[in-house]
C-alpha cells in the first residue's frame, strides 16, 4: 500500500437481505455470506479486492449485530483480523445513519480520514481496472469533492438506478472525465433506459463512493441536522449502539439524504466489469457459461437443457428439457422460474413472512460465535442436529429433554455437565440424561463436528 493511502478506510455496507436472491440469502443468512462460483464468500470477495492499493487495518464492514460474529469469522478466514473492524447495527435503518455512523466511528481516531464506500455484496472482474479508479476518487475526494462510482452502462438495464453526469468534465480536469452530478433517476422503463445509452452521460448508480470524512459529516449536519445529531449522540454513548433510539433515526438512503442535495457530488465515469448481481437474472447474465448457455453450480444434471441458472446445494438437481429457467436448490427449499421474471422471487418472500414459515429468515444451517447448527432431522419427539464448533471455542447448551446423544465426528470435545467433566475422541458417544447446562469446549486446533440428536 502507498503510503499516501495509509487514511484511507474502505467501509464496506453488509446490510441488507437480498430477497431477490432467495432461497440462497436470507435475512439470517443474507448474500453477501454466500458464494457464487467462488470458493470465497461475496465478503470475503470485496476485501481481497482491496489490496494492496488500500490496507487491510484501515478495512471497515457495517452490519448488522445479528450478523456480527460471521462477518467476523469470514474475514479471520482469509487472515485480516476482524477485531476493531466490524461497525455493528442493532437494526437496519438503510445506508446513510450506516455510513454516517462509520464516519464519526473513524474519524474519532483519524481526524484526516478519507472514506471509501463499498457494498459488500457486489462482483467486480476487472481488479486493476478497480484500484484506477479508486485512485482517481480518492484525488478527487482529497480535493473535497463526494465522488460516486457512476458503471457505464452496456445495455440499457431497468433494474438499477442511474445517474445523470454533466456533459463535459470537470473545467480544473476535464481530462479525467468525472463530472458533476445533475440529478439521480430511479429504475427506468426500457424505452427510457435505451434514451439514456445514447445520451452518453447517464451511468449506473452503482452505490459506491469516496469522500473526506470531515466533508460528509458537515454535510450531514446542513442536511440532515437531526440524523446527524440523534447518530452522534448514540456513538457518543459507546459500543453497543442502543437499539430502541437507533430504530427512530430516519430510515433514508444516501442518495437521498445527502446526494440529492450536496453541490460538492460529481459521477467518476467507471467500466471495470461491475455488477450488483441483485436477482438470479443478473448473476446469470454476469457469469460464464457453458456450451449450452447454462449456469451449473453444484450437483446437478442438465439434460437436453439450455440458457439457464441451476444450483444444487447439497442435493442433487436434474434438469431435463429446460429452456431459460432458473432452477436453485437449497436443502429446505426449491425455487423454480423463467429466468426473465426471476426477481419476483420477492413476492415469494412476502408469502413465506406472512405466512410466518421460517423459510424466509433461516436456513437449516444457524451461525453462532463459536461455530454453527445444522438441523438435519426434525419430528415430533425427536431433533437430530449437526455441530461445528470452532477451533478454541465453547458452546453452551440448555434444553429440557429426555435424552441427547452426542456423537464425536471428528475432534476431541470437552463436556462439562453440572459437576461432571468428560472428555470424548472421534467416534466415541455420550448419553446424557436429564435437564440443564452442558458446556461443549474445543481445545483443538481444527474444527469440532458433533452430531446432536435429541429424544423428548
Amino acid at each position: 500500500m502507498p503510503d499516501s493511502y495509509s487514511h484511507v478506510y474502505p467501509v464496506l455496507l453488509a446490510g441488507g437481505v437480498g430477497s431477490r436472491l432467495w432461497p440462497v440469502s436470507r435475512k439470517l443468512f443474507p448474500k453477501q455470506l454466500a458464494t457464487f462460483g467462488s470458493d470465497d464468500s461475496l465478503v470475503q470477495m470485496t476485501v481481497k479486492r482491496l489490496f494492496p492499493i488500500l490496507a487491510a487495518e484501515n478495512v471497515r464492514v457495517v452490519c448488522g449485530n445479528e450478523h456480527f460474529n460471521e462477518i467476523a469469522h469470514h474475514l479471520d478466514e482469509i487472515g485480516v483480523s476482524s477485531s476493531g473492524k466490524i461497525i455493528g447495527e442493532p437494526c437496519g435503518r438503510n445506508t446513510a445513519p450506516a455510513i454516517l455512523l462509520a464516519a464519526l466511528k473513524i474519524i474519532e481516531k483519524d481526524t484526516q480520514a478519507l472514506i471509501v464506500v463499498l457494498p459488500a455484496d457486489h462482483i467486480i472482474k476487472n481488479k486493476q481496472g478497480f484500484h484506477s479508479k479508486v485512485a482517481d476518487a480518492v484525488r478527487f475526494a482529497r480535493q473535497g469533492y463526494i465522488v460516486t462510482f457512476g458503471i457505464c452502462p452496456s445495455y440499457p438495464e431497468t433494474g438499477y438506478g442511474y445517474i445523470q453526469g454533466a456533459p463535459d468534465g470537470l473545467t480544473d480536469a476535464p481530462k479525467d472525465d468525472v463530472r458533476f452530478i445533475e440529478r439521480f433517476v430511479e429504475k427506468p422503463d426500457k424505452t427510457t433506459a435505451e434514451k439514456y445509452i445514447q445520451s452518453g452521460n447517464y451511468f449506473w448508480n452503482s452505490g459506491m463512493f469516496a469522500f473526506k470524512a470531515s466533508v460528509i459529516i458537515q454535510e450531514f449536519k446542513t442536511f440532515q441536522a437531526d440524523l446527524y445529531t440523534g447518530v452522534k449522540m448514540l456513538v457518543d454513548g459507546g459500543d453497543p449502539i442502543k437499539r430502541e433510539p437507533y430504530a427512530r433515526l430516519p430510515d433514508i438512503s444516501f442518495d437521498y439524504a445527502i446526494m440529492e442535495h450536496t453541490t460538492q457530488g460529481v459521477v467518476l465515469p467507471s467500466d471495470f466489469g461491475w455488477s450488483d448481481i441483485g436477482s438470479w437474472k443478473s448473476l446469470y447474465d454476469f457469469m460464464p457459461k457453458d456450451q449450452n448457455g447454462n449456469v451449473i453450480q453444484g450437483d446437478v444434471i442438465a439434460n437436453a437443457t439450455h440458457n439457464c441458472f441451476i444450483m444444487g446445494q447439497q442435493q442433487l438437481v436434474a434438469a431435463n428439457h429446460l429452456e431459460n429457467m432458473v432452477v436453485v436448490g437449497t436443502p429446505d427449499s426449491v425455487f423454480v422460474s423463467d429466468l426473465e421474471n426471476s426477481r419476483e422471487v420477492k413476492n415469494v418472500v412476502t408469502q413465506l413472512k406472512t405466512e410466518g414459515r421460517k423459510e424466509h429468515q433461516q436456513h437449516p444451517t444457524r451461525y453462532f460465535s463459536w461455530g454453527h447448527t445444522t438441523l438435519l432431522d426434525r419430528q415430533e419427539n425427536y431433533r437430530t442436529e449437526r455441530l461445528l464448533i470452532h477451533a478454541g471455542a465453547a458452546m453452551e447448551l440448555l434444553w429440557k429433554a429426555a435424552v441427547r446423544h452426542l456423537i464425536v465426528l471428528d475432534g476431541t470435545v470437552r463436556i462439562a455437565e453440572m459437576h461432571q467433566i468428560r472428555v470424548l475422541e472421534q467416534r466415541e458417544t455420550a448419553m446424557i440424561a436429564g435437564n440443564g447446562p452442558l458446556s461443549l469446549e474445543n481445545r483443538g486446533t481444527q474444527p469440532l463436528h458433533i452430531l446432536d440428536v435429541t429424544i423428548g
